[in-house]
């Protein structure tokens, strides 16, 4: 069995080290302003990446990121596993039942915030492919990727930015968060689906029974697997040392998941979002369970990830202003028109449907996630790439203060 030598462990021990100060560092100063950590830690790796260090000191850039490429192949083992446990604990923030307690109201707002940034993000590129950076493959699986990118939400962002305006628990909040679970689990199996399309391994299983299996797979998690998990769990909690027992056998189920849906041709981090809506959603999984697997993603695998979007390519390099400004309008138009009207649609008002429009606007990691993976997969540039994590960025920081605008106006207004 290969491994690293000598040289290589202490560049890889150096890189760990430095990208999680570096990242606490810039969460802290990023949450001081009242922004996500993830803001400061994509920072923290621009910083360190070929756009800054690489720029202002090549040898150093050089010494840690490019003069081992083994150090680098465990890296980004490191950065797959932080991937994949990213998606875990945003399926654990889905609750079903609240899903289904909302209703027909949330059901508008999802349809409608779904199907709206989805048309708006399909035909843009579709019709000005060359612009948003398309050269060669398919110009469908593209124009349907961008129609994904714009449909998603970041439910952890959007669950954080109610919770800083106290709308966690009222009526629009609990819509909100409803809406953008379904967004995200249509929005994740349409990508996961996109990358079957492009030629995936599957293990020698053909893309219709894929997507079969993708579906059966879903279906089967948040019904029968869900049934077995409640069952499961008094088990393990009873028997088993807490919390080590419960979340050692939770992310052995997580990587399981990931693994079947790898092999069968769709992306890992579909396996893992499905099994964590499964395990989430039981009784039996406390929030003081999720919360400590919460701590030990966010503060272990997380930082690293979103460090190591800075170190693929150069922002400065690579940013195209007039790409950036096209892709943020084409998210907001898509997102406030598309959740504002389904709100609207469903009995509120103007100003409460406007602000459900900028709730669900939130992108946040998820966007960042599902640009990396194409960016990785070959379905779109470094241009495009750098133009959706700038998206992704400011449609996070903008959420919370365009929602509080949004409901001070219904308040003058009543």
């Amino acid at each position: 069995m290969e491994k690293l030598t000598h040289s290589e462990v202490v560049t890889l021990l150096l890189q760990l080290a430095t990208m999680l100060v570096l990242a606490r560092v810039f969460a802290e100063i990023a949450q001081k302003f009242k922004q996500p950590a993830v803001v400061g830690e994509i920072l923290a790796g621009i910083l360190l990446g070929p756009t800054i260090l690489g720029t202002f000191s090549p040898e150093s850039f050089e010494f840690l990121f490019r003069s081992h490429p083994m150090s680098n192949i465990a890296l980004a083992g490191y950065t797959q596993v932080a991937v994949v446990l990213l998606l875990f604990i945003a399926g654990l923030e889905v609750e079903l039942n609240l899903v289904f307690s909302q209703g027909r109201k949330a059901l508008n707002i999802s349809f409608f915030g779904l199907v709206i940034p989805f048309a708006f993000g399909f035909t843009a590129p579709f019709f000005f492919a060359e612009f948003f950076g398309f050269s060669e493959g398919s110009k469908l699986l593209f124009s349907l990727f961008m129609g994904t990118a714009m449909a998603i939400s970041a439910l952890p962002v959007i669950v954080r930015t109610l919770m800083d305006l106290n709308l966690f628990k009222s009526r629009m909040g609990m819509m909100i968060v409803s809406a953008a679970m379904v967004d995200d689990i249509i929005g994740w199996m349409i990508f996961s689906i996109i990358l079957s399309f492009m030629g995936k391994e599957s293990g020698g299983i053909g893309l219709g029974y894929t997507i079969l299996l993708t579906v059966g797979f879903a279906a089967f998690m948040v019904t029968v697997g869900k049934s077995l998990i409640n069952r499961v769990l008094p088990w393990i909690n009873k028997r088993l040392a807490w919390p080590g027992g419960l979340i050692s056998l939770s992310l052995a189920a997580c990587f399981l998941a990931a693994a079947f849906t790898e092999f069968i041709g769709i992306h890992a981090i579909f396996g893992a979002f499905i099994i964590g809506v499964a395990i989430g959603d039981s009784e039996h999984m406390t929030e003081r369970a999720k919360e400590i697997i919460h701590q030990f993603v966010n503060n272990i695998f997380a930082p690293v990830f979103f460090v190591s979007i800075g170190l693929k390519v150069n922002f400065i390099a690579n940013f195209d202003f007039w790409l950036v400004l096209i892709v943020i309008l084409v998210a907001y138009a898509g997102k406030v028109i598309g959740c504002g009207f389904g709100s609207y649609r469903g009995g509120l008002d103007k100003w409460e449907s406007m602000a459900i429009g900028f709730g669900m606007n939130a992108r946040g990691a998820m966007e960042i996630i599902l640009g990396l993976i194409a960016l990785e997969n070959g379905l779109i540039n470094e241009k495009l790439f750098v133009a959706l994590v700038v998206m992704a960025l400011v449609t996070s920081m903008t959420s919370g203060p365009l929602m509080k605008w949004a409901l001070k106006k219904k308040a003058a207004a009543s």
